[in-house]
């Protein structure tokens, strides 16, 4: 598991959420894994719409800075791409939650549909002959 330099944390918290975004479909294709908060179920937000959705970031660092207000007793568990494009992103579209990729202290993060964010992390794969 490579771990993320605070160098490189505080240059990938400073991006704006289409850059967030692809340096997440990047980083989660070559780990092979994403990072959801965890305390007797899954951590859920809000968008404006007041819809939920479900955060979800590219490595471990980013999921622990997440850990204040309502999500200080969380803590970050692993999601196996497998798990996240076989299991978890089809049982979100079932039941109406946007995935929530990359929100930061700052700002809510991307919400594309589940079909867009399974596409994105698919075509990346493809780029590695997966």
């Amino acid at each position: 598991m490579r771990r993320t330099s605070p160098k490189e944390m505080q240059a990938v918290l400073q991006l704006d959420g289409p850059a967030r975004f692809k340096h997440f479909v990047k980083r989660v294709a070559d780990s092979e894994e994403a990072w959801g908060l965890w305390n007797d179920g899954w951590a859920l937000m809000h968008d404006d719409d007041g819809k939920e959705v479900f955060p979800l970031w590219p490595a471990r660092e980013y999921a622990d800075v997440a850990r204040t207000g309502e999500w200080s007793e969380y803590t970050p568990e692993r999601i196996q791409l497998d798990d996240l494009l076989g299991e978890l992103l089809p049982k979100l579209a079932e039941r109406g939650v946007q995935p929530g990729v990359f929100p930061t202290p700052q700002g809510k993060g991307v919400t594309p549909t589940v079909a867009e964010l399974a596409a994105a992390l698919r075509e990346q794969l493809e780029k590695y002959g997966e």
